[in-house]
């Protein structure tokens, strides 16, 4: 809870005018605690996993035509029932595991120092601390989700997530308890070695859920601003992945691609984008994905 109440004692205190970011968020959180703004945490997620989906989602399900070009495989369509069946299965790991998970986590990021006062963070320490959230989550992703491609990780925990060969947006957090629980320590890392202010960490966990249900949309639409991130993978990198399904000993990275890169696990992939290369050539056309293209799966 902030320890003023009025605009008046929040200048006084901080010896300059409020901006106009700081004023609203005195007026939304002078009067509430620490522990209910950490749980609007919860809420934000459960926008994320129900509403941020939908337009590929719907796209996906309705097959329309006029952005059938940007779909990786377009021979395969989430049909409407296996949409609504994987967004239940999301909603119920939501209320079993992420929701208690963050209402318990609160004592720890209390005693880590992350902080709700005035004055808000400026924008360079946010992108900062995104940005070595970003890599230490990443890293960590990437010998965790190595891992469970391993023969007992992927038979008893990882399997599940790989039931979308074709992967949608609902399908990002679409996961065994267990992988949720473990993959969510590389995401917990980075703040508790670099804590910052309530809204840093709002944006940490918006922006990791976005990002994840990019890769896992089945699109890949060049407007992406994400396509001017160095090393980003993106959706074209990620359904690869899943396309060649269980086996896949290849582009294990979560979002950006030095990892892979560096311990030789994207050498299918580049294999694969240089004989598709090569066939579209030859054809004189665009093929637009994996399926449906002359390289088909067995070449991976």
């Amino acid at each position: 809870m902030l320890p003023y109440s009025t605009a008046v004692e929040a200048q006084a205190a901080l010896g300059r005018p409020l901006t106009f970011l700081e004023t609203l968020w005195l007026q939304h959180t002078a009067n509430r605690s620490d522990y209910f703004l950490y749980c609007l945490n919860i809420v934000y997620l459960f926008v994320n996993f129900t509403v941020l989906p939908l337009p590929t989602v719907i796209l996906d399900v309705l097959k329309v035509r006029a952005f059938e070009r940007f779909k990786l495989q377009p021979g395969v369509h989430t049909t409407i029932s296996d949409a609504l069946r994987c967004y239940k299965s999301v909603i119920w790991s939501f209320c079993t595991v992420v929701g208690p998970l963050q209402l318990l986590s609160y004592p720890m990021v209390k005693m880590l120092g992350f902080r709700t006062s005035l004055p808000l963070p400026s924008c360079g320490e946010i992108v900062s601390q995104l940005a070595v959230y970003f890599l230490i989550e990443d890293y960590g992703n990437y010998w965790i989700h190595r891992w469970l491609h391993c023969g007992w990780g992927y038979k008893n925990i990882h399997y599940l997530h790989h039931e979308f060969t074709a992967p949608m947006s609902f399908a990002a957090p679409y996961a065994h308890w267990a992988e949720i629980l473990v993959l969510g320590i590389p995401s917990f890392v980075g703040p508790a070695l670099v804590p910052g202010h309530m809204v840093t960490l709002w944006l940490w966990i918006a922006l990791r859920h976005i990002e994840a249900m990019e890769t896992h949309s089945g699109y890949d639409f060049p407007w992406s601003f994400t396509k001017f991130i160095p090393f980003y993978g993106g959706a074209e990198y990620h359904d690869y992945h899943h396309f060649v399904g269980g086996k896949s000993q290849s582009n294990f990275a979560s979002v950006f691609t030095y990892c892979d890169y560096l311990y030789g696990t994207d050498k299918g992939y580049r294999y694969q984008k240089s004989l598709m290369k090569i066939t579209k050539n030859k054809l004189g056309e665009e093929t637009g994905g994996w399926v449906g293209d002359s390289c088909d799966k067995k070449s991976s």
